[in-house]
């Protein structure tokens, strides 16, 4: 049987448990080192992805991020973090975990084994061709994500997959591949390290990258922000201080003439 770069042993940790504390922890956060070379040198297969959410969203179109285990609840994740960042709808992009969102919580390795419910689970979202699907799995043949974008790609959605091992079937599926090669985990096989860190990485990317370019930043700044708390409203505050070079009181006047909405002050400010 061959064994895949993300199951193979790092020799840097052949002798992990025996190891201080300090000598252990110092291999681990060194070895996340991989993760973001890994990406890294994924940058252009990244942009294309990118630029497919972009189209997809122009068109009214939405992000799906479907996975199992660690990278069912890493698509989640970014997801629900869409709507607070970038007031967007929570519908626009969206993350499906194997299993259901009881898998958030508690682990069901075996759910990854199931292509037909990831095929159910991409009629059950209503997916189109106007839409982009990215599936995720460090190891890369999860049947659960295959049928998921077998079964996207064949209603003309765009696909992509991200794993961490060349040659996968969700690569090999994928319109868009991102090989991700984090090699040996430090805890042999253990793919919730750095593998799940380039994860997070790409993820982050592809959400920052195609909101900045749909309108929702301005220079490096949130300004679809909706000020749903303390902390949250003093950062809308600074934005719109920073953007009109004024003060506080003068930004949190012109944001009370405007609902608290950044993109209203800011316009409102500029018609004078």
């Amino acid at each position: 049987m061959r064994i895949t770069r993300t199951e193979m042993r790092n020799p840097m940790s052949l002798h992990m448990d025996q190891m201080s504390s300090e000598e252990m922890a110092r291999l681990v956060i060194s070895a996340n080192y991989d993760a973001v070379r890994a990406v890294e040198n994924s940058a252009a297969a990244i942009a294309q992805a990118v630029d497919a959410i972009v189209c997809a969203f122009e068109n009214g179109g939405r992000l799906f991020y479907i996975g199992a285990g660690t990278s069912g609840r890493l698509g989640v994740l970014d997801a629900a973090e869409c709507p607070p960042t970038f007031g967007v709808p929570y519908d626009q992009v969206q993350g499906i975990i194997a299993g259901g969102n009881e898998r958030m919580f508690r682990a069901g390795e075996n759910e990854e084994d199931n292509y037909e419910k990831g095929c159910e689970a991409i009629a059950e979202h209503g997916i189109t061709a106007r839409d982009v699907v990215v599936g995720i799995s460090a190891a890369g043949n999860a049947a659960y994500v295959v049928g998921a974008i077998e079964s996207a790609k064949a209603l003309g959605a765009v696909t992509v997959g991200i794993s961490s091992n060349p040659g996968t079937k969700i690569l090999n599926a994928a319109d868009i591949q991102i090989f991700t090669d984090t090699g040996a985990e430090v805890l042999t096989g253990s793919t919730r390290l750095k593998a799940g860190t380039a994860q997070k990485i790409v993820l982050n990317t592809l959400t920052t990258c195609a909101m900045a370019k749909t309108g929702k930043v301005y220079e490096n700044m949130m300004i679809n922000l909706s000020p749903s708390n303390e902390k949250l409203k003093k950062r809308v505050i600074r934005i719109v201080a920073e953007i009109l070079s004024c003060d506080d009181t003068e930004a949190i006047a012109r944001l009370e003439k405007n609902e608290w909405n950044i993109r209203k002050a800011i316009t409102a400010n500029k018609e004078k």
